[in-house]
């Protein structure tokens, strides 16, 4: 038997099935007519098909019966399907908790609401909903209350200690660089308690009442440890507590670096840093120092990639100047001085006006309350555009001293992704505790996110966390019961092209691998 295609007048070609016999041939099947070439190799394939089966001895009745007993094997599996999982962000997250070391916290409500809190972060309340909904989980809110009272009590210290261990470990066992850097987190609400408190919002939010928290992370942004403090506390005293009680829980000595940015920086950070040991690379407030110091960084040649140095106390002072950063500045400063004679064209101010920051400092203020731009100000600002200034302790050379305070961009990520990804705020927690506790459980979430973006470049995977998770919200689990042995067994669909690009994290070997810290 063999396939035969035939032109027909009117256009169109038949697929026929033919057979020799006894030096004749036989029409046996018209598979079918079509006049789409791509229809016709369709036809053809079954024909192929249809041969295969006889060729075997499989009479196409017999065929058709078992297409039936197939459909019917499949209407049984799915009528014995209990319920359908979306929970494939559940499935590589648990991987991940575990992996870092959180699984030995004796408490299976702190996992839920961390992958809850990656995988579609809201409300305590819909939390509960999501988790059954999803990953048919049973946890009841009252339940998720009292966890955070015994989170707050007795397991946020222990979160901290996994999550330093795991970092020293994927390190090479030291810390090396500390960043640190503080953000406010606002609450929707009105009142102050006092350790809510109306502050200086990064959020922009000065009206509602904050607190002041305070991140430590290390080289590539893993999250090392935290503190809250009231909101009205200014930032520059918050380091060096944090930092001493960071060393002292977890016995680091003085194997490290502190960088933070200029606004950490005031005379008893200072002190109190070299007073205690520690080396510090922190951002130098250059317009702020002695005229002398002043004299010296604006005579010197401003060139990119040359840096100069000069001794500050104990202290180095190291200086260099950026054109794009000049660019910046200058555009910066223009577009403020254009809003400036914008918002005082009629040479008057309010009382509200001149408790606003920025380029205000660019008025000049009568007795008479009437305002006139300082053109001589705007002229000696311009002077300082593309300058920078970084003051350390180290003896490391001065390439490496910029190079290690401009990955300050970590904690600035940090900050992003809990505020955004994870929705750290605002916060609808009241009492001190739960707002404890929901940071805890947020800085876990980003422990948890930090690793598995390292899994995932270690791969070679040119996908981000934010797409992963994207894309494995998609996979979901099949929850089938098994009738005679009484049991259920769960599947997971990996069926797409998307999919198929992570299917590797569903893969227990990968994990087993993984446990071995590569990459």
């Amino acid at each position: 038997m063999f396939i035969r295609k035939k032109k027909n007048r009117s256009g169109t070609t038949s697929v026929v099935i033919v057979e020799k016999k006894n030096g004749k041939f036989r029409e046996l099947k018209t598979v079918g007519i079509s006049s789409e070439e791509s229809e016709v190799e369709k036809l053809t394939a079954e024909g192929r098909n249809w041969i295969s089966l006889q060729t075997k001895g499989e009479d196409i009745f017999n065929h058709s019966k078992r297409i039936a007993e197939e459909k019917q094997l499949i209407e049984y599996l799915v009528s014995n399907i209990e319920g359908v999982l979306l929970n494939g962000t559940q499935l590589i997250l648990s991987r991940v908790f575990h992996l870092i070391g959180f699984g030995s916290i004796d408490d299976g409500i702190l996992k839920q609401l961390v992958i809850a809190r990656l995988s579609q972060p809201m409300s305590k309340l819909a939390t509960v909903e999501y988790l059954k909904s999803h990953f048919d989980e049973d946890l009841q809110l009252h339940k998720i209350y009292r966890y955070l009272d015994k989170l707050y009590n007795t397991q946020k210290d222990k979160v901290q200690q996994i999550s330093v261990s795991h970092t020293r470990k994927v390190l090479g066992g030291k810390v090396g660089l500390m960043f640190y850097d503080v953000t406010t987190l606002y609450f929707e609400t009105d009142s102050e308690d006092g350790f809510r408190e109306n502050g200086f919002s990064k959020d922009g939010k000065h009206s509602q009442p904050q607190l002041v928290l305070g991140l430590l992370v290390s080289k590539d942004g893993y999250p090392l440890s935290y503190s809250l403090f009231p909101g009205k506390q200014y930032e520059g005293y918050t380091m060096v507590p944090i930092v001493e009680d960071f060393v002292r829980r977890f016995d680091l000595g003085h194997d490290f670096v502190v960088v933070a940015d200029s606004g950490l920086m005031n005379k008893t950070n200072i002190e109190l840093l070299a007073s205690g040991g520690y080396q510090y690379i922190i951002g130098a407030r250059i317009k702020g120092e002695s005229e002398k110091i002043k004299r010296w960084i604006l005579s010197q040649e401003q060139q990119d990639g040359v840096f100069y140095e000069t001794q500050k106390g104990t202290a180095r002072l190291i200086i260099n100047y950026s054109a794009k950063r000049a660019k910046k500045d200058k555009h910066n400063r223009d577009r403020g001085v254009t809003r400036l004679k914008k918002t005082y064209k009629s040479g008057k101010i309010t009382k509200d006006n001149i408790n606003k920051r920025g380029y205000n400092k660019f008025l000049e203020i009568s007795d008479s309350v009437h305002v006139t731009i300082n053109e001589q100000k705007i002229t000696e600002d311009e002077l300082w555009d593309g300058l920078k200034g970084y003051l350390t302790n180290t003896e490391l050379p001065v390439e490496e001293v910029y190079s290690q305070y401009n990955s300050l961009w970590v904690i600035e990520r940090a900050y992003r992704v809990t505020k955004g990804t994870i929705e750290l705020r605002p916060m609808f927690h009241f009492s001190e505790r739960r707002i404890e506790a929901h940071v805890c459980i947020c800085f876990v979430a980003f422990k948890v996110y930090k690793e598995l973006e390292r899994i995932i470049k270690s791969t070679g995977l040119d996908l981000s966390v934010d797409k992963v998770l994207g894309v494995a919200k998609t996979i979901a689990t099949l929850k089938v019961k098994l009738p005679l042995s009484g049991t259920v067994t769960h599947k997971t669909m990996i069926l797409t092209k998307k999919q198929k690009e992570i299917a590797f994290l569903f893969d227990e070997n990968f994990w087993k691998k993984v446990g071995g810290y590569f990459g």
